[in-house]
């Protein structure tokens, strides 16, 4: 698996994320109760071309003022991360990627928050509200070590399963499904992933 954003880091964030969840234009609205939704798909009349996404983007996203905003969440991640026993870096991609650091995100399926939790997904790991940033890093953490653990630490297979879901990645016999835009999603994680290993070791 968009408050509003500030639009340089929408167009930023949303651009790294066009290789992966997104790679095509991207429609906006911000509904009743003043949450702002994001799509590549407009399938809501409300919906409002906030980006057209360059085919240089599309090709080749790249991660930039992101990495400076991640820095609010910072505490946050590592808490989670060492409790969930898994990099922080690995969660950081995964919130660039599913909300780019937003975190009263709205997917057109439901998902919420930075980490866009599903409603099942946050039952399950007892989150009460989606777009607190504690509650929602912290179960996001938890679900990614457990579909570690589920898949043999395969990081592609878990990032599979955290986009489409850990039943269809065993339906497609524990391989990543044949879906557009998993397809897409998994290497946009992992190029934000390295890219986060490579300034962590670096800096």
């Amino acid at each position: 698996m968009h408050s509003p954003w500030a639009v340089r880091l929408a167009m930023t964030a949303l651009a790294a994320a066009a290789g992966g969840v997104a790679h095509a234009d991207i429609y906006s609205f911000v509904d009743t109760a003043g949450v702002t939704h994001f799509s590549n798909v407009p399938v809501d009349g409300r919906y409002r071309l906030l980006l057209a996404t360059p085919v240089e983007a599309r090709a080749q996203p790249r991660p930039g003022k992101w990495l400076a905003k991640s820095t609010l969440y910072d505490p946050l991640i590592e808490r989670a991360a060492r409790s969930a026993a898994v990099r922080p870096e690995l969660v950081r991609a995964v919130i660039v990627v599913e909300s780019a650091f937003n975190p009263r995100a709205v997917s057109k399926r439901g998902a919420q928050g930075l980490m866009q939790l599903r409603p099942s997904t946050a039952r399950r790991y007892g989150v009460s509200d989606a777009f607190d940033p504690e509650q929602n890093i912290t179960a996001g953490a938890h679900y990614l070590r457990d579909l570690m653990a589920r898949f043999g630490n395969d990081l592609e297979l878990t990032l599979a399963a955290y986009n489409a879901g850990e039943d269809a990645v065993e339906r497609y016999g524990r391989s990543i499904p044949p879906f557009s835009e998993t397809r897409h999603y998994v290497p946009a994680v992992m190029r934000v992933y390295h890219k986060l290993l490579t300034q962590q070791r670096s800096g």
